[in-house]
């Protein structure tokens, strides 16, 4: 890195939280230690993942985008592995967009690993991602938790969800480790498990278990698969009575907002805040990263 100092901006949408790295010329090297040692909560700024912001065509993973969308989020996740999609990042890294006057209030669309997706940035501040549709498989499937069992809804939105309603958010424990899952077949390469609780017409809470990651503050596909677990369990289905629908879901670290339209698209629309901004020392993140 031949920077002196590098800049970098702090947000978070419902609490899932990210360091902003602003590079539209795709001149910073990222590797994973250095994004390892950016979140790291002690010893760096902190934050459960990069959002490293570069225009499309300056990007190899994105140059086939750029046609579609001029803007491209190289997420990566705390650990410095990168993944495809976050729906809260998408929110974040919009926000972000706007922050720095690269783009207007109104419609955008932000290239991912995981494709284009279609972002609502509102004058008031919430942000609306399209998260695509949801698959049901079918077969029953139960969670545990002590000695409790439960019925769960087989819900994935790209990556799978157990959608358990339980009369208790408490009846989840500590979530430290991962529920058992019934049949082990249902999910070969594990499961987030959510817990939910109603709090009124079309309005719940969840907890959530992140495959890999424990109990964690918030999750936007986790907010999904329950509204739909939800909508199917409340006989609402868009499907069926052509007509959208909205559930209210209550996380530890916020509310999101999450809609089902007839042809199955999901929209999440939820809070992107900036928090802060400033530098570091290139030097610093060249020691961390490659000692």
């Amino acid at each position: 890195m031949t920077h002196t100092t590098l800049s970098f901006l702090k947000g978070h949408g419902t609490e899932n939280d990210f360091v902003i790295i602003p590079d539209p010329d795709n001149a910073i090297e990222l590797p994973a230690s250095a994004v390892a040692a950016l979140c790291d909560r002690r010893a760096g700024i902190g934050a459960d993942g990069v959002l490293h912001v570069v225009r499309s065509a300056a990007h190899p993973d994105a140059a086939h985008l750029a046609d579609r969308a001029e803007w491209f989020m190289d997420y990566r996740n705390s650990d410095g592995s990168v993944a495809e999609m976050c729906g809260n990042g998408v929110r974040v890294f919009a926000r972000y967009l706007h922050h720095a006057g690269h783009v207007e209030p109104g419609d955008l669309a932000v290239a991912t690993r995981g494709g284009v997706k279609q972002v609502h940035l509102d004058k008031a501040g919430d942000v609306t991602v399209s998260m695509g549709r949801a698959e049901l498989p079918e077969g029953e499937v139960t969670v545990s938790v002590g000695e409790h069992t439960w019925p769960a809804r087989n819900v994935n939105m790209g990556n799978p969800h157990a959608v358990a309603f339980v009369e208790s958010l408490d009846q989840a424990g500590n979530l430290y480790s991962p529920p058992p899952f019934s049949p082990a077949s249902a999910y070969p390469t594990g499961v987030n498990v959510e817990f939910v609780v109603d709090r009124g017409p079309r309005h719940v809470a969840m907890r959530v278990h992140e495959r890999g990651s424990g109990e964690t503050r918030s999750c936007g596909t986790g907010a999904c698969a329950v509204a739909v677990a939800a909508i199917r369990r409340d006989g609402v289905d868009p499907a069926v009575t052509g007509e959208p629908v909205t559930y209210t879901v209550d996380l530890p670290g916020g509310t999101l907002a999450i809609t089902e339209h007839p042809d199955g698209r999901i929209d999440m629309t939820g809070p992107a805040v900036i928090v802060a901004s400033g530098e570091f020392e290139a030097a610093w993140l060249g020691e961390t990263a490659f000692a």
